[in-house]
């Protein structure tokens, strides 16, 4: 069955859930305003980076995802369509069948 959500869901609470980690951590930790407003600045800068490398990552996956999908609708919608023309086909010969034992010949 398909993914539900995906990878942008994935990366967005990843960064929210960091950030929130971050800024809880460094408000709670014995250190004067400074050091924590350089490291609020230093981890932010981290996830940014993090963050970036992932949506790059992603970028590179989604052309194979949607060529992959593309192939299996084409694949189904082929294989509805010859469904389609047999089941067409056997209508038509049910019909013929029925109207034939009616003719003399």
């Amino acid at each position: 069955m398909a993914r539900k959500g995906g990878g942008l869901e994935f990366l967005s609470g990843l960064f929210i859930g960091g950030m929130l980690g971050a800024v809880i951590g460094l408000l709670l930790a014995p250190q004067s305003g400074q050091e924590t407003r350089a490291q609020l600045v230093e981890r932010g800068i981290e996830l940014k980076d993090e963050l970036q490398e992932r949506a790059a990552a992603l970028q590179e996956k989604v052309p194979a995802i949607v060529e992959e999908q593309r192939a299996r609708v084409q694949e189904a919608y082929e294989k509805g369509k010859a469904a389609a023309a047999k089941r067409r086909q056997e209508i038509l010969g049910a019909l013929e069948a029925e109207s034939t034992p009616g003719e003399t010949s």
